[in-house]
């Protein structure tokens, strides 16, 4: 009896602790046209699991056809198919290291360039390290501050969750299925 009173409490315990499993209105799955063509691109250029992952979470089709700037300005605005912010950017590369906020126009470079856009987010994680990347890409200089808020934590999970998914199987990595969590703009 001790024993299955035991056994009980273990397996109430690990239920009470273990996350919550993903509910289908967070994330999911859904075929874009064409976009197996575009992870390749991504890839062939030097982009990893992770960066087809952050593109993914990004935009639908992977590319910039978002509002120029992400709808921003100065370092919050976004370029790349990462939607890599200004003031991330231009500490990340000597190339724009004498750049300030109101020269936030220079960034569009990465919209056209895909090879450039990979490398500077590449060069960012080199500086700032994978977990203090994502609070810079997610916040910018404040996330760089404070790097362990809720928000932040969110994004890196919804993006690993992706990079997970791809992973799971090498179809991911040249089909046009797109993995999508829901993560709010800010």
């Amino acid at each position: 009896m001790r024993r299955l009173l035991s056994l009980g409490l273990v397996v109430l315990t690990a239920l009470l602790v273990a996350p919550a499993p993903a509910r289908a209105a967070d994330r999911g799955s859904y075929t874009v046209s064409g976009l197996g063509s575009r992870k390749q691109a991504v890839l062939n250029n030097g982009g990893t699991v992770l960066d087809l992952a952050i593109a993914m979470l990004e935009t639908e089709r992977m590319t910039t056809d978002y509002t120029y700037g992400d709808g921003k300005s100065g370092d919050a605005a976004n370029f790349g198919i990462f939607k890599q912010n200004w003031y991330m950017i231009r500490q990340s590369v000597s190339q724009y290291s004498g750049y300030g906020p109101n020269e936030w126009n220079a960034g569009a470079a990465l919209n056209s360039n895909l090879s450039w856009d990979l490398q500077i987010r590449h060069a960012a994680q080199n500086k700032w390290g994978e977990y203090t990347w994502f609070a810079g890409h997610r916040n910018g200089q404040t996330g760089l501050s404070n790097p362990n808020t809720q928000d932040i934590a969110n994004y890196r999970n919804a993006v690993y969750w992706i990079r997970d998914q791809i992973n799971s199987s090498s179809r991911y990595r040249t089909d046009d299925t797109r993995f999508w969590v829901n993560v709010p703009a800010i």
